[in-house]
């Protein structure tokens, strides 16, 4: 589906945690863009053994999961007047629930718990990483708020060269514009173990490929104030320390991961977990 038809910002509730921050960013994400915000909370189906009754343990989920698109759905409409939010409890385990639902969103938006890899694998609630590797559209994922009280607002995107991250630096100069913020286009160089060429040489390669990535699009976005820049060093943490004030970092996402998101990029992985900002991971096209 194009993404000009993709007309809704889709965020998963859990009622078990704090819901609000997600959702506060999912409000705004869909009020800046004049479309509609859907609430959705998945009950997973019930066990198929003769041994136990599951049937008052999805009662209650189904009621706590009511309770909290309710409560949700009135915050939202509160936060932003003439918003347009509709909620959905469907049955179903979150992460292929959830996923299905990115084939027509504009975007995905999920709350983030910041769990170490070990405590994430081993986590039975865990769906932010599985989703954002097998999402068809754009996923924010929201640990901690934007850094709304910087003076100069800004947005980080890394850029590669690969054909996901020409589709994150599309989305990126689409929020900076948004927002009214500045666009810092970033591409680390790691210095390999072994160099076999001068050090500027390969620096100049990651201009090139900088320059050649964000060409047009300052034409397109006039109002977006872009800079360049590379640093050296690993990217998960230039990527993070570049974005330790952002709005929001966002990155491209090759692949189509399975449950355990290994395939969807260590840049990728490793920003869920070490970014203090709200993570946007956009799949190529």
């Amino acid at each position: 589906m194009a993404t000009a038809a993709r007309r809704e910002i889709v965020v998963g509730i859990d009622p078990a945690r704090d819901w609000h921050l997600p959702l506060a960013w999912a409000s705004d994400e869909a009020h800046r863009r004049g479309i509609g915000l859907r609430l959705v909370v998945a009950v997973p189906p019930p066990h198929r053994t003769r041994q136990v009754d599951d049937a008052p343990r999805l009662a209650a989920l189904r009621r706590a999961g009511s309770e909290a698109l309710a409560a949700g759905h009135a915050w939202a409409r509160e936060r932003h007047l003439g918003l347009n939010v509709t909620t959905d409890l469907i049955e179903g385990f979150p992460v292929p629930a959830i996923g299905r639902l990115s084939h027509q969103a504009r975007m995905l938006v999920l709350g983030s718990r910041h769990l170490s890899r070990t405590a994430e694998f081993f986590s039975a609630g865990s769906t932010v990483v599985p989703v954002v590797a097998q999402a068809h559209c754009p996923v924010a994922v929201v640990g901690n708020p934007e850094h709304i009280t910087q003076e100069s607002p800004y947005l980080v995107v890394g850029i590669d060269g690969s054909e996901s991250s020409k589709a994150a630096l599309a989305l990126a100069f689409e929020e900076a514009d948004l927002r009214r913020a500045a666009l810092r286009a970033i591409a680390v160089w790691q210095p390999p173990v072994f160099l076999l060429h001068d050090e500027e040489v390969a620096l100049q390669a990651q201009r090139r490929m900088l320059s050649e990535a964000t060409a047009g699009w300052s034409q397109k976005y006039p109002d977006v104030v872009l800079s360049h820049e590379i640093p050296i060093g690993h990217p998960v943490e230039e990527l993070a320390e570049a974005a330790e004030h952002a709005l929001a970092v966002v990155v491209g996402r090759r692949g189509r991961g399975g449950y355990s998101g290994m395939r969807m990029g260590s840049v990728v992985h490793g920003l869920l977990h070490r970014a203090f900002c709200p993570v946007i991971t956009v799949p190529a096209e």
